[in-house]
Protein backbone atom coordinates (compact mmCIF):
# COMPACT_ATOMS: atom_id res chain seq x y z
CA UNK A 1 0.00 0.00 0.00
CA UNK A 2 1.08 3.23 -0.42
CA UNK A 3 0.92 5.72 2.38
CA UNK A 4 3.06 8.58 1.53
CA UNK A 5 3.86 10.23 -1.73
CA UNK A 6 5.95 13.18 -2.92
CA UNK A 7 5.17 15.14 -5.72
CA UNK A 8 8.22 15.77 -7.82
CA UNK A 9 6.36 18.79 -9.36
CA UNK A 10 5.37 22.23 -8.80
CA UNK A 11 2.06 24.41 -9.60
CA UNK A 12 -1.40 23.48 -10.56
CA UNK A 13 -0.66 19.50 -11.31
CA UNK A 14 0.92 19.53 -7.32
CA UNK A 15 -1.98 20.76 -6.20
CA UNK A 16 -3.84 18.37 -8.32
CA UNK A 17 -2.20 15.54 -7.26
CA UNK A 18 -2.03 16.36 -3.37
CA UNK A 19 -5.79 16.46 -3.61
CA UNK A 20 -6.63 12.89 -4.96
CA UNK A 21 -3.71 11.83 -1.91
CA UNK A 22 -5.58 13.72 1.21
CA UNK A 23 -9.13 12.27 -0.60
CA UNK A 24 -7.51 8.71 -0.16
CA UNK A 25 -5.81 9.29 2.94
CA UNK A 26 -2.28 9.23 1.53
CA UNK A 27 0.25 11.69 2.69
CA UNK A 28 2.03 14.42 0.73
CA UNK A 29 5.32 15.64 0.42
CA UNK A 30 5.80 18.61 -1.73
CA UNK A 31 8.95 19.70 -2.92
CA UNK A 32 9.39 24.02 -3.80
CA UNK A 33 12.00 25.70 -5.41
CA UNK A 34 12.97 29.33 -3.85
CA UNK A 35 10.80 30.85 -6.22
CA UNK A 36 8.19 28.90 -5.17
CA UNK A 37 8.15 29.34 -1.40
CA UNK A 38 4.91 31.14 -1.06
CA UNK A 39 3.15 28.66 -3.76
CA UNK A 40 -0.12 27.27 -2.07
CA UNK A 41 0.89 24.17 -3.42
CA UNK A 42 3.68 24.06 -0.56
CA UNK A 43 0.95 24.64 1.90
CA UNK A 44 -1.21 21.88 1.15
CA UNK A 45 1.20 19.19 1.34
CA UNK A 46 1.96 17.56 4.78
CA UNK A 47 5.24 18.00 4.46
CA UNK A 48 7.15 20.51 2.11
CA UNK A 49 10.89 20.33 1.23
CA UNK A 50 13.19 23.18 -0.46
CA UNK A 51 14.70 21.61 -3.26
CA UNK A 52 16.81 24.35 -4.82
CA UNK A 53 17.25 27.64 -6.48
CA UNK A 54 14.49 28.68 -9.50
CA UNK A 55 16.77 27.71 -12.25
CA UNK A 56 14.68 23.69 -12.81
CA UNK A 57 18.42 22.56 -13.47
CA UNK A 58 18.69 23.53 -10.28
CA UNK A 59 15.76 22.81 -8.85
CA UNK A 60 12.95 20.27 -10.30
CA UNK A 61 15.79 18.57 -12.54
CA UNK A 62 17.88 17.49 -9.15
CA UNK A 63 17.01 14.05 -9.72
CA UNK A 64 19.52 13.17 -7.18
CA UNK A 65 18.16 15.72 -4.76
CA UNK A 66 14.73 14.38 -5.12
CA UNK A 67 16.00 11.11 -4.24
CA UNK A 68 17.54 12.03 -1.18
CA UNK A 69 14.33 14.20 -0.04
CA UNK A 70 12.14 11.16 -1.07
CA UNK A 71 14.12 8.62 1.43
CA UNK A 72 14.28 11.41 4.56
CA UNK A 73 10.80 11.68 3.86
CA UNK A 74 10.23 7.83 4.12
CA UNK A 75 8.03 7.73 1.30
CA UNK A 76 6.40 4.72 -0.92
CA UNK A 77 6.27 6.38 -3.81
CA UNK A 78 7.25 9.60 -6.41
CA UNK A 79 4.43 11.22 -8.35
CA UNK A 80 6.45 13.27 -11.18
CA UNK A 81 3.27 15.10 -12.61
CA UNK A 82 3.93 16.33 -16.13
CA UNK A 83 7.11 17.90 -17.86
CA UNK A 84 10.35 18.42 -15.61
CA UNK A 85 11.39 14.84 -15.07
CA UNK A 86 7.96 13.11 -16.03
CA UNK A 87 9.21 11.35 -18.69
CA UNK A 88 13.03 10.79 -17.79
CA UNK A 89 13.27 6.96 -17.72
CA UNK A 90 16.78 7.62 -15.45
CA UNK A 91 14.62 9.26 -12.96
CA UNK A 92 12.12 6.15 -12.93
CA UNK A 93 15.05 3.39 -12.22
CA UNK A 94 17.07 5.50 -9.82
CA UNK A 95 13.35 5.41 -7.88
CA UNK A 96 12.83 1.63 -8.83
CA UNK A 97 16.94 1.13 -7.64
CA UNK A 98 16.06 3.15 -3.85
CA UNK A 99 13.36 1.26 -3.61
CA UNK A 100 10.64 3.72 -4.34
CA UNK A 101 7.31 3.39 -6.59
CA UNK A 102 7.83 5.37 -9.44
CA UNK A 103 3.98 6.69 -10.26
CA UNK A 104 4.19 5.89 -13.84
CA UNK A 105 5.33 3.20 -16.71
CA UNK A 106 8.48 1.07 -16.51
CA UNK A 107 11.83 2.80 -17.05
CA UNK A 108 12.27 0.65 -20.66
CA UNK A 109 9.16 1.63 -22.39
CA UNK A 110 9.49 5.35 -21.00
CA UNK A 111 12.70 5.37 -23.17
CA UNK A 112 11.26 4.01 -25.92
CA UNK A 113 8.57 6.29 -26.28
CA UNK A 114 10.53 9.06 -25.48
CA UNK A 115 12.68 8.49 -28.36
CA UNK A 116 10.41 9.41 -31.36
CA UNK A 117 11.72 7.47 -34.30
CA UNK A 118 11.90 4.15 -31.73
CA UNK A 119 8.05 5.23 -30.73
CA UNK A 120 7.32 5.24 -34.27
CA UNK A 121 8.55 2.19 -35.48
CA UNK A 122 7.27 0.28 -32.04
CA UNK A 123 3.47 1.75 -33.42
CA UNK A 124 4.34 0.59 -36.72
CA UNK A 125 4.84 -2.85 -35.61
CA UNK A 126 1.63 -2.81 -33.18
CA UNK A 127 -0.50 -2.14 -36.16
CA UNK A 128 -1.09 1.95 -35.85
CA UNK A 129 -0.95 3.88 -38.74
CA UNK A 130 1.98 6.39 -39.00
CA UNK A 131 2.66 9.42 -40.77
CA UNK A 132 5.56 8.87 -43.94
CA UNK A 133 8.94 9.94 -43.03
CA UNK A 134 12.52 8.97 -41.90
CA UNK A 135 12.91 5.38 -39.51
CA UNK A 136 16.24 6.58 -38.41
CA UNK A 137 17.80 10.03 -36.81
CA UNK A 138 19.14 12.38 -38.54
CA UNK A 139 22.70 14.62 -37.70
CA UNK A 140 23.15 16.52 -40.66
CA UNK A 141 21.34 18.81 -43.16
CA UNK A 142 22.57 17.81 -46.49
CA UNK A 143 20.97 14.15 -45.22
CA UNK A 144 17.69 16.01 -44.23
CA UNK A 145 17.93 17.59 -47.74
CA UNK A 146 18.01 14.09 -49.43
CA UNK A 147 15.35 12.43 -47.62
CA UNK A 148 13.04 15.37 -47.44
CA UNK A 149 13.01 15.21 -51.17
CA UNK A 150 12.35 11.69 -51.07
CA UNK A 151 9.47 11.88 -48.52
CA UNK A 152 8.45 15.77 -50.72
CA UNK A 153 7.66 18.89 -49.48
CA UNK A 154 5.84 20.62 -46.94
CA UNK A 155 7.51 18.51 -44.22
CA UNK A 156 7.71 18.90 -40.36
CA UNK A 157 11.24 19.02 -38.86
CA UNK A 158 10.93 17.29 -35.07
CA UNK A 159 13.72 16.87 -32.29
CA UNK A 160 14.14 12.68 -31.97
CA UNK A 161 14.43 13.15 -28.22
CA UNK A 162 11.46 16.24 -28.04
CA UNK A 163 8.23 17.24 -27.08
CA UNK A 164 6.03 19.97 -26.11
CA UNK A 165 6.05 22.03 -29.91
CA UNK A 166 10.24 22.77 -28.98
CA UNK A 167 12.40 22.13 -32.37
CA UNK A 168 9.39 21.67 -34.14
CA UNK A 169 8.70 23.69 -37.78
CA UNK A 170 7.13 23.32 -40.66
CA UNK A 171 9.45 23.38 -43.54
CA UNK A 172 8.31 24.04 -47.33
CA UNK A 173 11.63 24.15 -49.65
CA UNK A 174 15.31 22.90 -49.64
CA UNK A 175 16.22 26.52 -48.82
CA UNK A 176 13.63 26.84 -45.63
CA UNK A 177 15.66 23.80 -44.46
CA UNK A 178 18.87 24.97 -45.23
CA UNK A 179 18.42 27.75 -42.82
CA UNK A 180 16.27 26.15 -40.25
CA UNK A 181 17.74 22.33 -39.52
CA UNK A 182 21.15 24.11 -37.71
CA UNK A 183 19.01 26.12 -35.29
CA UNK A 184 16.32 23.82 -34.39
CA UNK A 185 18.96 20.91 -33.50
CA UNK A 186 20.87 23.44 -31.69
CA UNK A 187 17.70 24.11 -29.45
CA UNK A 188 17.13 20.32 -29.21
CA UNK A 189 20.22 20.23 -27.56
CA UNK A 190 19.62 22.64 -25.18
CA UNK A 191 16.49 21.46 -24.26
CA UNK A 192 16.75 18.07 -24.59
CA UNK A 193 20.41 17.14 -24.76
CA UNK A 194 20.12 15.78 -27.68
CA UNK A 195 20.17 17.37 -31.35
CA UNK A 196 19.20 14.77 -33.36
CA UNK A 197 16.07 15.33 -35.77
CA UNK A 198 14.08 13.69 -37.96
CA UNK A 199 11.56 14.15 -40.65
CA UNK A 200 7.62 13.64 -41.32
CA UNK A 201 5.26 14.45 -44.20
CA UNK A 202 3.16 17.42 -43.11
CA UNK A 203 -0.57 16.68 -42.72
CA UNK A 204 -2.10 19.25 -43.95
CA UNK A 205 -5.50 20.73 -42.82
CA UNK A 206 -4.94 18.03 -39.54
CA UNK A 207 -6.65 17.77 -36.64
CA UNK A 208 -4.83 16.63 -32.77
CA UNK A 209 -6.60 14.50 -31.60
CA UNK A 210 -5.64 11.78 -28.43
CA UNK A 211 -6.74 8.94 -26.38
CA UNK A 212 -6.29 8.30 -22.84
CA UNK A 213 -5.65 5.02 -21.88
CA UNK A 214 -4.71 3.50 -18.48
CA UNK A 215 -3.10 -0.05 -18.10
CA UNK A 216 -2.05 -2.24 -14.89
CA UNK A 217 0.53 -4.62 -14.68
CA UNK A 218 -1.28 -7.73 -15.16
CA UNK A 219 -1.89 -6.65 -19.06
CA UNK A 220 -5.35 -5.15 -19.18
CA UNK A 221 -6.38 -1.91 -20.94
CA UNK A 222 -8.61 0.34 -21.60
CA UNK A 223 -9.00 3.29 -23.29
CA UNK A 224 -11.07 6.51 -21.97
CA UNK A 225 -12.08 8.20 -25.00
CA UNK A 226 -10.07 11.10 -26.84
CA UNK A 227 -9.46 14.75 -26.66
CA UNK A 228 -9.60 17.22 -28.92
CA UNK A 229 -6.24 19.21 -29.16
CA UNK A 230 -6.67 21.76 -32.09
CA UNK A 231 -6.51 25.36 -30.81
CA UNK A 232 -2.46 25.46 -30.88
CA UNK A 233 0.40 28.43 -30.36
CA UNK A 234 3.68 27.87 -31.18
CA UNK A 235 2.81 24.16 -31.39
CA UNK A 236 1.45 24.36 -27.73
CA UNK A 237 -2.01 23.80 -27.02
CA UNK A 238 -4.78 26.33 -25.57
CA UNK A 239 -8.16 24.94 -25.62
CA UNK A 240 -8.69 21.53 -25.26
CA UNK A 241 -12.35 19.26 -25.21
CA UNK A 242 -13.61 15.91 -24.76
CA UNK A 243 -15.27 14.24 -27.37
CA UNK A 244 -13.67 15.79 -30.03
CA UNK A 245 -16.38 17.49 -32.36
CA UNK A 246 -14.88 15.92 -35.56
CA UNK A 247 -14.96 12.20 -35.66
CA UNK A 248 -17.70 9.73 -35.98
CA UNK A 249 -18.35 7.31 -33.53
CA UNK A 250 -16.86 4.32 -36.18
CA UNK A 251 -13.19 6.07 -36.16
CA UNK A 252 -13.66 7.16 -32.49
CA UNK A 253 -13.89 3.46 -32.07
CA UNK A 254 -11.17 2.58 -34.48
CA UNK A 255 -8.98 5.35 -32.69
CA UNK A 256 -9.95 3.67 -28.91
CA UNK A 257 -8.68 -0.01 -30.23
CA UNK A 258 -6.12 0.81 -31.70
CA UNK A 259 -4.42 2.50 -28.76
CA UNK A 260 -5.49 -0.24 -26.16
CA UNK A 261 -3.84 -2.78 -28.93
CA UNK A 262 -0.46 -0.59 -28.66
CA UNK A 263 -0.35 0.10 -25.22
CA UNK A 264 -0.47 -4.00 -24.91
CA UNK A 265 2.15 -4.52 -27.61
CA UNK A 266 4.39 -2.68 -25.87
CA UNK A 267 4.07 -3.80 -22.42
CA UNK A 268 2.05 0.07 -21.09
CA UNK A 269 1.02 0.40 -17.45
CA UNK A 270 -0.90 3.58 -15.85
CA UNK A 271 -1.71 6.28 -17.22
CA UNK A 272 -0.78 7.12 -21.13
CA UNK A 273 -1.56 9.18 -23.90
CA UNK A 274 -1.56 8.41 -27.88
CA UNK A 275 -1.59 11.30 -29.66
CA UNK A 276 -2.98 11.73 -33.63
CA UNK A 277 -3.02 13.44 -36.49
CA UNK A 278 -5.96 13.11 -38.07
CA UNK A 279 -6.88 14.31 -41.42
CA UNK A 280 -10.30 15.80 -43.44
CA UNK A 281 -10.91 12.47 -44.28
CA UNK A 282 -10.84 10.83 -40.34
CA UNK A 283 -7.92 8.91 -41.07
CA UNK A 284 -5.20 8.89 -38.53
CA UNK A 285 -1.79 8.68 -37.74
CA UNK A 286 0.20 8.06 -34.67
CA UNK A 287 2.17 11.35 -33.42
CA UNK A 288 3.98 10.74 -30.06
CA UNK A 289 2.93 9.07 -27.10
CA UNK A 290 3.19 10.87 -23.50
CA UNK A 291 4.22 8.20 -21.14
CA UNK A 292 2.75 10.98 -18.21
CA UNK A 293 -0.45 12.44 -16.78
CA UNK A 294 -1.55 15.20 -19.60
CA UNK A 295 -1.94 18.95 -18.54
CA UNK A 296 -5.71 18.86 -20.28
CA UNK A 297 -6.66 15.36 -18.21
CA UNK A 298 -9.43 16.40 -16.44
CA UNK A 299 -11.48 17.21 -19.11
CA UNK A 300 -11.59 13.63 -19.60
CA UNK A 301 -12.31 12.60 -16.20
CA UNK A 302 -15.23 15.53 -15.93
CA UNK A 303 -16.61 13.28 -19.14
CA UNK A 304 -16.41 9.31 -17.64
CA UNK A 305 -16.63 10.34 -13.97
CA UNK A 306 -13.33 8.58 -13.27
CA UNK A 307 -9.86 10.05 -11.41
CA UNK A 308 -7.07 9.34 -13.27
CA UNK A 309 -4.76 10.21 -10.44
CA UNK A 310 -6.25 7.50 -8.22
CA UNK A 311 -6.07 4.97 -11.23
CA UNK A 312 -2.25 5.69 -11.24
CA UNK A 313 -2.00 5.16 -7.96
CA UNK A 314 -3.72 1.99 -7.94
CA UNK A 315 -1.61 0.45 -10.89
CA UNK A 316 1.23 1.77 -8.93
CA UNK A 317 0.32 -0.48 -6.12
CA UNK A 318 0.07 -3.22 -8.40
CA UNK A 319 -3.76 -3.56 -8.25
CA UNK A 320 -6.22 -4.31 -11.49
CA UNK A 321 -7.81 -2.24 -13.24
CA UNK A 322 -11.02 -1.38 -10.96
CA UNK A 323 -13.29 -1.25 -14.22
CA UNK A 324 -13.35 -2.78 -18.45
CA UNK A 325 -13.63 -1.08 -21.15
CA UNK A 326 -17.48 -1.87 -21.45
CA UNK A 327 -18.07 0.02 -17.91
CA UNK A 328 -16.39 3.14 -19.30
CA UNK A 329 -19.10 5.59 -19.66
CA UNK A 330 -19.01 8.85 -21.76
CA UNK A 331 -21.56 11.89 -20.29
CA UNK A 332 -21.51 15.42 -21.86
CA UNK A 333 -19.26 17.59 -23.12
CA UNK A 334 -16.21 19.46 -21.46
CA UNK A 335 -13.58 22.04 -22.62
CA UNK A 336 -10.62 23.41 -20.96
CA UNK A 337 -9.05 26.59 -21.56
CA UNK A 338 -5.39 26.93 -20.16
CA UNK A 339 -4.66 30.02 -18.97
CA UNK A 340 -1.46 31.69 -19.20
CA UNK A 341 0.57 35.27 -18.23
CA UNK A 342 0.97 36.12 -21.67
CA UNK A 343 0.53 38.35 -23.99
CA UNK A 344 -2.86 37.89 -25.95
CA UNK A 345 -1.39 38.88 -29.16
CA UNK A 346 2.77 38.00 -29.04
CA UNK A 347 2.26 35.02 -26.96
CA UNK A 348 5.45 36.18 -24.91
CA UNK A 349 5.20 35.79 -21.32
CA UNK A 350 4.23 38.55 -18.99
CA UNK A 351 6.07 37.44 -15.86
CA UNK A 352 4.88 39.91 -12.56
CA UNK A 353 2.99 40.23 -9.90
CA UNK A 354 -0.84 38.97 -9.73
CA UNK A 355 -2.42 42.17 -8.23
CA UNK A 356 -5.90 40.93 -8.17
CA UNK A 357 -7.28 37.00 -8.48
CA UNK A 358 -10.57 35.95 -8.28
CA UNK A 359 -11.75 32.61 -10.05
CA UNK A 360 -14.94 32.43 -11.52
CA UNK A 361 -17.43 29.64 -9.66
CA UNK A 362 -20.33 27.34 -9.90
CA UNK A 363 -21.57 23.51 -10.25
CA UNK A 364 -20.20 23.37 -14.27
CA UNK A 365 -17.04 24.95 -13.33
CA UNK A 366 -13.72 23.12 -12.12
CA UNK A 367 -10.10 25.29 -11.52
CA UNK A 368 -7.17 23.62 -11.38
CA UNK A 369 -4.64 26.68 -10.13
CA UNK A 370 -2.29 27.25 -7.59
CA UNK A 371 -2.04 31.01 -7.47
CA UNK A 372 -3.49 33.67 -5.72
CA UNK A 373 -3.45 37.29 -4.96
CA UNK A 374 0.49 38.66 -4.55
CA UNK A 375 1.86 35.58 -6.19
CA UNK A 376 4.72 36.06 -8.34
CA UNK A 377 4.74 34.36 -11.98
CA UNK A 378 8.41 33.73 -12.86
CA UNK A 379 10.04 33.73 -15.93
CA UNK A 380 11.73 30.47 -14.78
CA UNK A 381 8.55 28.08 -15.31
CA UNK A 382 5.85 27.39 -17.93
CA UNK A 383 3.46 30.57 -17.74
CA UNK A 384 0.49 28.76 -17.42
CA UNK A 385 -0.90 30.09 -14.13
CA UNK A 386 -4.09 28.02 -14.13
CA UNK A 387 -6.54 25.82 -15.85
CA UNK A 388 -10.77 26.61 -16.15
CA UNK A 389 -12.55 23.44 -16.98
CA UNK A 390 -16.17 23.88 -17.74
CA UNK A 391 -18.61 20.67 -18.74
CA UNK A 392 -22.24 20.80 -19.76
CA UNK A 393 -24.91 18.48 -21.41
CA UNK A 394 -23.39 19.07 -25.29
CA UNK A 395 -20.97 21.13 -26.68
CA UNK A 396 -22.92 24.37 -27.07
CA UNK A 397 -24.17 24.27 -23.17
CA UNK A 398 -20.03 23.63 -22.45
CA UNK A 399 -19.16 26.62 -25.01
CA UNK A 400 -21.78 29.21 -23.08
CA UNK A 401 -20.64 28.50 -20.02
CA UNK A 402 -16.68 28.84 -20.72
CA UNK A 403 -17.56 32.01 -22.22
CA UNK A 404 -19.46 33.06 -19.02
CA UNK A 405 -16.65 31.41 -17.05
CA UNK A 406 -13.76 33.98 -18.45
CA UNK A 407 -15.95 36.84 -17.84
CA UNK A 408 -15.70 36.45 -14.63
CA UNK A 409 -12.10 36.21 -13.77
CA UNK A 410 -9.84 39.05 -12.71
CA UNK A 411 -6.74 38.96 -12.77
CA UNK A 412 -4.55 42.38 -12.58
CA UNK A 413 -0.47 43.04 -12.67
CA UNK A 414 -0.16 40.72 -15.43
CA UNK A 415 -1.43 40.17 -19.06
CA UNK A 416 -3.34 37.09 -19.76
CA UNK A 417 -4.54 35.32 -22.26
CA UNK A 418 -7.98 35.79 -21.25
CA UNK A 419 -9.23 38.01 -24.59
CA UNK A 420 -7.22 35.63 -26.85
CA UNK A 421 -9.73 32.40 -25.23
CA UNK A 422 -12.54 35.39 -24.93
CA UNK A 423 -11.66 35.36 -29.14
CA UNK A 424 -11.92 32.04 -29.92
CA UNK A 425 -15.23 30.39 -28.36
CA UNK A 426 -17.10 33.45 -29.95
CA UNK A 427 -15.55 32.77 -33.52
CA UNK A 428 -17.81 30.83 -35.67
CA UNK A 429 -15.65 28.64 -36.87
CA UNK A 430 -14.55 27.00 -33.27
CA UNK A 431 -18.48 27.63 -32.21
CA UNK A 432 -18.94 24.63 -35.69
CA UNK A 433 -15.89 22.62 -34.44
CA UNK A 434 -13.88 24.13 -37.74
CA UNK A 435 -10.51 23.82 -35.46
CA UNK A 436 -7.89 22.08 -37.05
CA UNK A 437 -4.04 22.63 -35.96
CA UNK A 438 -3.24 25.61 -37.87
CA UNK A 439 -6.81 27.37 -36.32
CA UNK A 440 -5.24 30.23 -34.56
CA UNK A 441 -2.87 31.66 -37.53
CA UNK A 442 -6.34 31.04 -39.82
CA UNK A 443 -9.06 32.44 -37.44
CA UNK A 444 -7.23 34.10 -34.33
CA UNK A 445 -4.30 36.26 -35.69
CA UNK A 446 -6.16 37.99 -38.82
CA UNK A 447 -8.85 39.38 -36.56
CA UNK A 448 -6.46 40.66 -33.59
CA UNK A 449 -3.94 42.16 -36.72
CA UNK A 450 -6.17 43.87 -38.89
Amino acid sequence: MIKKVLIANRGEIASRIIRTCKENGIQTVAIYSEADADSPYVKQADESFLIGPPRVNESYLRADKIIEIAKMANVDAIHPGYGFLSENGGFARQCEENGIIFIGPSAEVMEQMGDKIAARNMMKRAGVPIIPGTDEAIDNVDEAIKLANEIGYPIMLKAAAGGGGIGMQVVRSDDELQRTFESNSKRAEQFFGNGAMFIEKLVENARHIEVQVIADKHGNAIHLFERECSVQRRNQKVLEEAPSPFISEETRKKMGEASVKAAKEIGYFSAGTIEYLVDEHEQFYFLEMNTRIQVEHAITEQITGLDIVKLQLDVAEGKKLPLSQEDVKRNGHSIEARIYAEDPVTFFPSPGTIETYKEPSGEHVRIESSVKQGSQVTPFYDPMIGKLIVTGKDRAEAIQLLDKALDEYEITGIKTNIPMLKTVVNEENFKRGNTTTDYVQKHYLPLKTK
